[in-house]
C-alpha cells in the first residue's frame, strides 16, 4: 500500500517520514494555506538533503512558470494541482514532471468519469479528495462517499484521500478498485496545522501494512 502523508512543513517531519518508509510527501506551495511551506522549509534545505520519500509539491491555481520555478528550487519529483487548472496546464507541465490531478467529491457528484474525460491523456495520477469547488482546498478531515470510485471505471492510478485517518484501517483494506494506488492522509494526524503526530503515523503503517 503507497502511502502520502500531505502537509509537512519541517525538515525533522520530513525526515522522519523517509525513515518510515512513507512513499510521498506532500509540501504546500500554496499560500492561503496553514500547512503553507515556502516560509518554513528552504529550497537549500531540500536540495541539500538526501530522501527517498517522494516530494510533491501541492499548488493551487498557479501559473505554469511559478510552478517550474518552485520545481527546480525545491527538487520536486512530482506536482499535485490541487484547484481548477486546465488540462491545457497539465499537458504542458507533464512534459516536464509527473503530474497529479485532483478532484473533489461532493453529494452532488454523480458521475466520477464524466469528471475526468478532459484529463486523461495530460496527467499521470488522479486524486479524489472531499468537498466542492468552493470548500476548503484539503485537509478538512472529510470523507466522500468512496462507492463513487468502486462504480466509476477511472484507469488511471489514483490516491485516495479526504479525512482518512487512524481507525480507518479496515475500511482501506477493504476498498476495492484496479486502479487504486494509494492513500493521502493529513489532518487527522496532525496535533496542530502542518505538525503531525509521528507516533500516530508508525501505528497506522504497521497496522496498514
Amino acid at each position: 500500500m503507497n502511502i502520502k502523508v500531505c502537509g509537512i512543513t519541517t525538515m525533522k517531519q520530513l525526515q522522519q517520514l523517509d525513515g518510515l518508509d512513507i512513499d510521498f510527501a506532500g509540501l504546500n506551495f500554496y499560500k492561503g494555506s496553514p500547512r503553507y511551506v515556502g516560509e518554513k522549509i528552504s529550497a537549500t534545505e531540500i536540495q541539500n538533503a538526501d530522501f527517498d520519500v517522494k516530494k510533491v509539491g501541492v499548488f493551487v491555481d498557479a501559473e505554469y512558470d511559478d510552478v517550474m520555478k518552485t520545481v527546480d528550487e525545491y527538487s520536486l519529483d512530482i506536482v499535485q494541482l490541487h484547484g481548477n487548472e486546465t488540462p491545457e496546464l497539465c499537458s504542458m507541465l507533464a512534459e516536464d514532471i509527473e503530474v497529479i490531478k485532483v478532484f473533489r467529491i461532493d453529494a452532488n457528484t454523480k458521475n466520477v468519469d464524466d469528471l475526468l474525460k478532459e484529463f486523461d491523456d495530460v496527467c499521470d495520477y488522479y486524486l479524489f479528495d472531499a468537498g466542492g469547488q468552493k470548500e476548503n482546498l484539503g485537509g478538512t478531515g472529510v470523507k466522500f462517499d468512496w462507492n463513487l470510485l468502486v462504480k466509476a471505471k477511472i484507469e488511471k492510478p489514483f490516491f485516495l484521500s479526504g479525512g482518512i485517518g487512524p481507525d480507518d484501517v479496515a475500511k482501506i483494506k477493504a476498498f476495492r478498485h484496479p486502479d487504486f494506488f494509494a492513500i493521502d492522509v493529513n489532518s487527522k494526524f496532525e496535533t496542530a496545522p502542518g505538525v503531525k503526530d509521528m507516533a500516530k503515523l508508525l501505528k497506522f503503517v504497521k497496522e496498514l501494512r
